[in-house]
């Protein structure tokens, strides 16, 4: 490919990613009038963290032991329900989670 094409190949992508990522604000007035878009709000985050905690889960059925994911996942309810903020809490269980993991890892075992 030649510089030309190159360069209008990385303007499309831009236009596209932006277009994207501006789509939400331009539709905002339209999507807070929608039922399902209210339904979706309600019940997303949860969703979310539900599929989080399976998802850590399955680290431990892959042979290590789960006291990294068990840790985790009652830092994170506990963060949760004393400080009400899933950013907070998210990012402290992930975290220790990923700490403890290591600490796993260059000692053997948990």
């Amino acid at each position: 490919m030649d510089t030309s094409r190159t360069l209008l190949a990385l303007a499309v992508m831009g236009l596209v990613t932006f277009g994207l990522r501006a789509l939400p604000f331009v539709a905002a007035q339209w999507l807070a009038r929608h039922r399902a878009v209210a339904v979706l709000g309600r019940f997303l985050p949860l969703a979310i963290m539900a599929l989080l905690v399976l998802h850590s889960g399955v680290g431990a059925a892959r042979g290590h032991t789960p006291w990294p994911e068990l840790v985790g996942i009652a830092l994170v309810a506990a963060l949760q329900w004393w400080g009400r903020n899933a950013l907070v809490s998210i990012l402290t269980g992930t975290a220790v989670y990923v700490l403890l993991r290591n600490y796993e890892a260059f000692q053997g075992t948990f």
